[in-house]
């Protein structure tokens, strides 16, 4: 099978995976618990297929992956660290969102149209730009995916991570999740798994060691969220000489 023919193979079975995901996630009963939840998979799917469609390859070595979305980024774009400009003007993501019903106050879902900045998706995507200038030659050997594609939040707006939801509902998003991470390795057999921050790594740890497999090696990075005072200084150079240091980039 030639590569183009592979990577379109492998872009429907990841679509079909992240379907699955969103199905199952969308089964959980949050609303018992937690006020606010959003899931971009419903109504920022043609964002997120657009984007796995037009940047995937099956020659992908490397996946990145994050926690879950932030309010201003993949809530908003459906894209791993989706911050609005990235997501349109460098992976010329142009697709709209359907709003979701219940929406926060101070959270509302403008998809491409959010004024807003969210500072991880732009550190991130930023250092990728000026490391490979175009996004072809990111994705030749790169991808990006969120281990939990729900965004949480308290009555406030206050963002929720995973890890701090009540037992009853971590235990079934988090066997959901994991089971979407399996199958993203089964499908990409990328050699490395790198977590965006040590919450994230520790769950691609224990991805791999539940599939028993050797083939896939696990690292991680900082994360470039500015609530950590070690991303405020050089993330971009911290980041860079990680990643050598894991033997990610020679």
């Amino acid at each position: 099978m030639n590569s183009t023919k592979q990577s379109s193979l492998k872009v429907r079975q990841i679509l079909a995976a992240a379907l699955e995901l969103r199905d199952a996630v969308n089964e959980i009963a949050f609303e018992a618990y937690i006020p606010w939840v959003y899931n971009p998979l419903d109504y920022a799917w043609l964002l997120y297929q657009q984007y796995v469609e037009k940047h995937f390859r099956s020659s992908c070595e490397t996946i990145f992956v994050g926690m879950n979305p932030g309010p201003w980024g993949m809530s908003q774009t459906g894209v791993p660290f989706g911050e609005v400009s990235m997501v349109k003007n460098w992976l010329k993501i142009t697709a709209e969102v359907v709003s979701p019903k219940n929406q926060h106050p101070k959270r509302p879902i403008q998809g491409l149209a959010c004024p807003r900045k969210e500072v991880s998706g732009d550190r991130f995507w930023g250092f990728f730009k000026e490391k490979y200038k175009t996004p072809a030659k990111f994705f030749q050997s790169h991808f990006v995916a969120s281990y939990c594609p729900v965004a949480f939040m308290e009555q406030s707006g206050l963002n929720i991570t995973p890890d701090k939801l009540p037992a009853v509902v971590r235990n079934p998003l988090q066997q959901a999740c994991d089971q979407h991470l399996q199958r993203l390795l089964e499908i990409v057999s990328p050699k490395w798994l790198i977590g965006v921050g040590g919450w994230a790594e520790k769950r691609c740890q224990s991805v791999v060691e539940s599939l028993g497999t050797s083939s896939v090696q696990v690292g991680k990075i900082l994360h470039p969220s500015p609530a950590s005072p070690a991303a405020n200084k050089n993330w971009s150079e911290v980041v860079e000489g990680q990643l050598k240091s894991l033997g990610v980039w020679r």
